[in-house]
């Protein structure tokens, strides 16, 4: 697959922004990562380097091609180093105000014919552009977690996206060997307005007492045929996340179904967020994890 352009930037040195850097690089696109934290862009280049190893030793990657992968990532804390890019993707944290600062500081930097995009799981694509000096080159292109596995991202186009930036935007996403759904401009698009009501109804029946944790995740994976609990998987997203794409949810279409559990509520207040913290529904901290409820 031809490349589109050459250098593509990345906002957010966290789990979704190194394994998008992860999917360029290997499709030979030079990537630089930005990110205030010197050590977020260390660790974050450290999980890449691992996880291209981990490609390698399951014979899905040659060394070679890791190599060359790993050769065209860099990280930076400058955000004046983004000035040369054709095309940068942020994936900061899924809060719409961090998102609009970041916007506010990045455009002036930009080249006027550079597109951006944000790679939010559920906030406004619209809204977002406003915030933006260039609303028509502009757009969603949500990547799924975790990037180097998941095949579906989806393309969502806010009202005043141009249609070059959307085709160029197809372009970009089927060279990294990826397939695309396209997604209308509501909240939380396809994905996540089917997969996280599903999740909340989980911890509804947790909270209600229908079932233990490892009665509900048992039960979907057996029952359903899904590969992880609906649990297992909140945790893997992180409680924060889910919290906030569910509040999206209630805000945006304003039915009582998309209400978040309190259960849900109580743990992110706790901060027990999942796998990142070592602790969600499942404690991490010891060799295997045990569920908390």
């Amino acid at each position: 697959m031809t490349k589109v352009f050459d250098n593509v930037g990345i906002v957010g040195a966290g789990q979704m922004g190194c394994g998008i850097a992860h999917v360029a690089a290997l499709a030979g696109y030079k990537v630089t990562i930005y990110d205030l934290a010197k050590e977020r862009i260390e660790a974050g280049l450290a999980t890449i380097n691992g996880n291209l190893a981990r490609q390698v030793s399951n014979g899905k990657l040659s060394e070679e091609a890791r190599k060359a992968a790993l050769a065209l990532i860099s990280g930076t804390t400058d955000i004046n180093d983004m000035a040369p890019m054709d095309l940068v993707i942020e994936a900061a944290t899924e809060d719409e105000t961090v998102k609009r600062k970041i916007f506010a500081q990045l455009c002036p930097v930009l080249k006027p014919e550079a597109l951006l995009a944000t790679n939010t799981s559920s906030l406004s694509i619209t809204r977002l552009a406003s915030a933006t000096d260039r609303p028509e080159r502009f757009m969603g292109i949500h990547f799924m977690n975790p990037v180097p596995v998941m095949k579906l991202v989806e393309l969502v186009r806010g009202i005043a996206t141009e249609e070059s930036t959307f085709e160029t935007a197809k372009t970009f996403v089927r060279s990294l060997e990826k397939t695309i759904t396209v997604a209308e401009d509501f909240p939380a698009f396809i994905v996540n307005r089917i997969l996280l009501p599903m999740i909340n109804e989980a911890i509804y029946t947790l909270y209600e007492g229908v079932g233990s944790v490892e009665a509900i995740d048992t039960a979907m994976k057996l029952g359903a045929n899904h590969p992880m609990g609906p649990l297992q998987l909140a945790d893997f997203i992180g409680l924060d996340t889910c919290l906030s794409i569910m509040q999206v949810l209630h805000d945006g279409l304003a039915d009582s179904k998309y209400r978040p559990c309190p259960l849900l509520v109580k743990y992110v207040e706790a901060g027990w967020l999942g796998r990142k913290s070592g602790r969600g529904f499942y404690d991490y901290r010891g060799e295997h994890p045990i569920p908390t409820r």
